[in-house]
């Protein structure tokens, strides 16, 4: 398993997992879950990397072997979706494909394995709402399989530790957004307000300007890909129309431009057919 021990600003990286790259976050991260384990070191803290398993293009998942447990969180933002537990099987099985390989386990043999022992979370950042305090792999496909897997949600617990403070970080977020927009205002906005109310200061005094150099890369890959989503959308429409013109050609021996004129084509956007069906 590919342990990484250094802090760097990767440009895939979302703020929640560029915060847990460092080594004291994810043992305060560790305590939130397991207060009661005093005894563990920064070093015994090791940050699992695995690189784009769902190909999403940001990081937002996070993997921690802490001794013999291997602890997995993943950050639903301001939707929730049941659809995170499955999420979570493929990232936990290409964790566990990791593992077996770089101890040359031989899982033909008679001999058991020993794994670490999984402990799966979602961190809910979105708006308040009523979620379940667990979320089930059955909960996708009625419930009657062989394979179930048992994710804890997480919110804010009120106690102001590491992930509270985190999760309040987001809701910053979300009043900077609709105030400022997806901009280099908000961001700053948002480390103002940040620093004001103590969230993260010593993380963020450090890195203040990785983060919002962060920040700015996600909105402007926010935007570049809802401009994508129409662009493709947009993209789809003509090829139907450029289908039609076609199909009205060919059953009726009229011309383009009569096609055109008989399907109500605006002028402005008669070239771009025009180009389509003579590459066509």
């Amino acid at each position: 398993m590919r342990v990484d021990r250094t802090i760097k600003h990767n440009v895939k990286d979302s703020i929640f997992t560029f915060i847990f790259q460092d080594a004291k976050n994810r043992r305060e991260l560790y305590l939130a879950l397991h207060p009661e384990d005093t005894d563990v070191t920064e070093e015994e803290c090791e940050l699992v990397t695995l690189q784009n398993v769902l190909l999403t293009g940001i990081f937002n998942d996070l993997g921690i072997l802490v001794r013999d447990t291997l602890i997995i969180l993943m950050e639903a933002q301001s939707t929730f979706t049941l659809n995170i537990t499955l999420r979570i099987l493929i990232y936990l099985a290409k964790t566990y494909k990791e593992y077996v390989e770089e101890h040359k386990y031989n899982l033909y043999g008679t001999k058991p394995v020993s794994i670490p022992r999984p402990e799966l979370y979602m961190v809910y950042v979105g708006e308040p709402r009523e979620l379940p305090e667990e979320l089930r792999l059955s909960d996708l496909y009625g419930g009657n399989g062989d394979v179930e897997l048992k994710v804890r949600v997480l919110r804010d617990s009120g106690e102001k530790n590491i992930l509270d403070q985190y999760i309040r970080m987001c809701g910053i977020c979300g009043e900077q957004r609709k105030k400022h927009g997806k901009s280099e205002d908000a961001a700053n906005g948002i480390l103002r307000a940040c620093f004001e109310e103590g969230i993260l200061t010593p993380f963020l005094e450090k890195w203040e300007r990785e983060v919002r150099d962060i920040m700015i890369t996600l909105f402007d890959q926010e935007y570049a890909t809802r401009m994508f989503e129409w662009e493709a959308e947009e993209r789809g429409q003509r090829t139907g129309y450029a289908n039609a013109l076609r199909d009205l050609m060919a059953s009726t021996g009229w011309p383009l431009e009569k096609a055109l004129t008989a399907l109500n084509v605006p002028e402005p956007d008669r070239r771009t057919y025009r180009e389509m069906l003579r590459e066509q």
